[in-house]
C-alpha cells in the first residue's frame, strides 16, 4: 500500500486569520491537483505567534477552522491533518490540531502537550493531556505539535498503539533547523514509522523560519525536503517498507516498560 502526502509549507501572515485561511484554500487545492491522499499544514497557521492578541484572534472552540477543513476535505476528497491553530475554549487558549477525512468527518483533535517557553506559549496557552491516534487514508497514524518532538517518551507512548505515520506540524525557527532534522530522523528510526513534518517559512516579529518540511522513512532516510519555498511538496510513503523494518528488529515487543521510570 502506498499513500501520497502533500506538505503544505507556507508563509503564515502574522495576526491575519482571514489571509491565512485563504492561503490554506490554495494549498489544499494544489494538494488535490497533485492527487495527494493527505495534506498537512503547519503549526498555528491561523494567527502565527500573535499570542498577546489571542482574545480577539483565536478561533472560538475551533469552529471556523473545522468548518473550513471539512468543506475543503469534501470538495477535494482529501484527508487533512490541519496543522494547528489557536483556539479559544471557555476562558482559555490552546494550540490545537484538527484531523478530518475526505468525507469531512472529524477523526481527532490534539492540544499541544509540551508548551514552548522560548516562544511564550506557557504564558498564554494551556497544555493538553490527551493522545491523538487515528486512521487516515487507511493508515494508523498519530499527530504531535512542534516542541513535542523533543520528548521521545511521549512519542513512544502514542506510537506503541501501532502508528505507521507520525505527523508533526511546526513553527520551528531557522536557528534550530539542524536539530529539527536530527530529531525527526530519530523519531522515525526509534518508532519504526514514517514521519511527516511540516514547518513554515517567512518571519514574525521575533523569529525567522526557513521551512525544510520533511518526509522521512522508518530507516531515517529523508524522502523529501521542501527547502525554503512557499507551496506544496509531495512525498510517496510505501507502507510495505514497514514490515521489512519491523520484522528483524521488533523494538516494541522487546521493550521492558517495567524498568522505565
Amino acid at each position: 500500500m502506498k499513500i501520497k502526502v502533500a506538505l503544505g509549507q507556507f508563509n503564515i501572515q502574522f495576526a491575519q486569520p482571514a489571509a491565512n485561511r485563504a492561503r490554506v484554500r490554495e494549498l489544499v487545492a494544489s494538494a488535490a491537483a497533485g492527487n495527494a491522499d493527505v495534506v498537512v499544514l503547519p503549526e498555528m497557521w491561523n494567527t502565527g505567534y500573535a499570542l498577546d492578541a489571542l482574545p480577539r484572534l483565536a478561533d472560538e472552540d475551533g469552529r471556523t477552522t473545522l468548518a473550513l477543513l471539512q468543506e475543503l476535505a469534501r470538495q477535494y476528497h482529501i484527508g487533512i491533518v490541519g496543522g494547528s491553530v489557536a483556539v479559544k475554549t471557555g476562558d482559555r487558549f490552546v494550540n490545537r490540531t484538527l484531523v478530518v477525512d475526505p468525507l469531512g468527518n472529524l477523526l481527532g483533535q490534539y492540544d499541544k502537550v509540551h508548551l514552548f517557553g522560548l516562544m511564550a506559549e506557557d504564558r498564554y496557552l494551556v497544555a493538553g493531556d490527551q493522545e491523538n491516534y487515528f486512521r487516515l487514508a487507511g493508515v494508523p497514524s498519530a499527530s504531535f505539535i512542534c516542541y513535542d518532538l523533543r520528548f521521545p517518551e511521549w512519542i513512544r507512548t502514542v506510537a506503541r498503539h501501532g502508528a505507521d505515520v507520525l505527523y508533526f506540524p511546526a513553527e520551528w525557527p531557522a536557528v534550530r533547523i539542524p536539530q529539527w532534522k536530527l530529531l525527526l530522523q530519530a523519531r522515525a528510526v526509534e518508532n519504526q514509522c514514517f514521519v511527516v513534518a511540516v514547518n513554515r517559512v517567512g518571519d514574525d516579529p521575533d523569529n525567522h523560519f526557513n521551512g525544510h518540511s520533511l518526509a522521512i522513512d522508518p530507516l531515517g532516510r529523508v524522502l523529501v525536503d521542501a527547502g525554503e519555498h512557499d507551496g506544496v511538496t509531495f512525498a510517496e510513503l510505501d507502507l510495505a517498507q514497514l514490515a521489512t523494518v519491523r520484522g528483524p528488529i521488533p523494538v516494541f515487543a522487546d521493550r521492558r516498560p517495567e524498568l522505565y521510570r
